[in-house]
């Protein structure tokens, strides 16, 4: 559902996307990680029709956004980082501002306007003024804003930006909700844990490059980092383990924490059988086993460390 392909964006000297290609499949929900400076924003701008690349062309379906920015703008729905709210205006009349802009009128209008209220859970706020609103419901507002024309595709740049743990909370539902309808969404984010529990896949960017883009444990693969085996080991024998797994081509680093052993994981769960059998020839007694998917911090770390060649 989302294309992009080459993109190269300038501002003057500085290069702030370079030659990025990225594929977004219709209904998933795709995240997009960076620094500061990363070349997130200038690519959402470009995506929605907002910023002319300098080479390269975005895709919205089959429209190309720059020869057809209007027809992709019909489809997409976009929340900057920024936006402007009016705060002497009701809820319900900002949004029935924005509705009639995409052409909205009559029955389909008030229909439209008490279907987004109720999926961003501020019908008990439609005839509150905007002024009053904390940080979080203009959050919400704003992201109602975009869905008020029924758009294909959400463009959203740091959507829970500036609000407190609830109002995450309650935007990373509302995004869930979003995704369980089958829109697609392209959401940027610097809180990293949030993106993991809510993304299909992700795109990693830093400086402009696009470092690694796909499902998080595709990535982690890749990157040979796909699990973590903890083994918890009795009678302070845990210092032996290392030893004992030595050869085992499907582990990598194990380090001794107290009374348990790390390691990361790159193979099959048959990898955790050879493990288990291995260190119960050697006399070792276990008194536990577990093991974790590498998140998307982690990932993040290690590629913007420089660890992948």
């Amino acid at each position: 559902m989302i294309r992009i392909e080459d993109l190269t964006i300038q501002y003057g000297e500085l290069t702030a996307v370079r030659s990025v290609s990225l594929t977004v499949q219709a209904g998933s929900v795709f995240g997009l990680v960076g620094p500061n400076g990363a070349g997130k924003t200038s690519m959402m701008r470009a995506l929605v029709g907002l910023l002319p690349p300098a080479d390269g062309r975005c895709f919205i379906g089959e429209i190309d956004v720059v020869e057809d920015p209007l027809s992709a703008r019909r489809v997409l729905g976009y929340m900057p980082d920024f936006f402007g709210v009016y705060d002497h205006l009701q809820v319900w009349e900002y949004l029935e501002f924005f509705g009639e802009l995409y052409g909205l009128r009559g029955a389909h209008l008030r229909q439209r306007l008490e279907e987004t209220l109720q999926l961003s859970d501020l019908t008990e706020k439609k005839s509150a003024y905007i002024g009053g609103l904390s940080r979080g419901m203009k959050q919400r507002l704003c992201l109602a804003r975009t869905l008020v024309h029924e758009p294909q595709v959400l463009i959203l740049d740091e959507p829970a930006s500036g609000v407190d743990p609830r109002g995450r909370w309650e935007m990373r539902q509302l995004l869930r909700r979003l995704g369980d309808l089958g829109k697609t969404v392209l959401v940027s984010s610097h809180i990293l844990p949030e993106l993991s529990d809510l993304c299909d896949s992700v795109a990693i960017m830093e400086r402009g490059n696009l470092l690694a883009s796909g499902a998080m444990d595709s990535i982690a693969t890749t990157l040979g980092a796909n699990r973590v085996l903890r083994i918890e080991v009795l009678n302070g024998q845990a210092g032996r383990v290392p030893e004992v797994l030595e050869g085992l081509p499907a582990l990598q680093q194990a380090q001794v924490q107290g009374d348990a052993v790390e390691s990361q994981l790159t193979d099959s769960d048959e990898a955790i059988a050879d493990t288990l059998e291995r260190l119960v020839q050697a006399g070792l007694r276990i008194g536990g086993i577990n093991q974790r998917r590498t998140d998307l911090e982690t990932l993040y770390l290690q590629l913007t460390h420089g660890e992948l060649a």
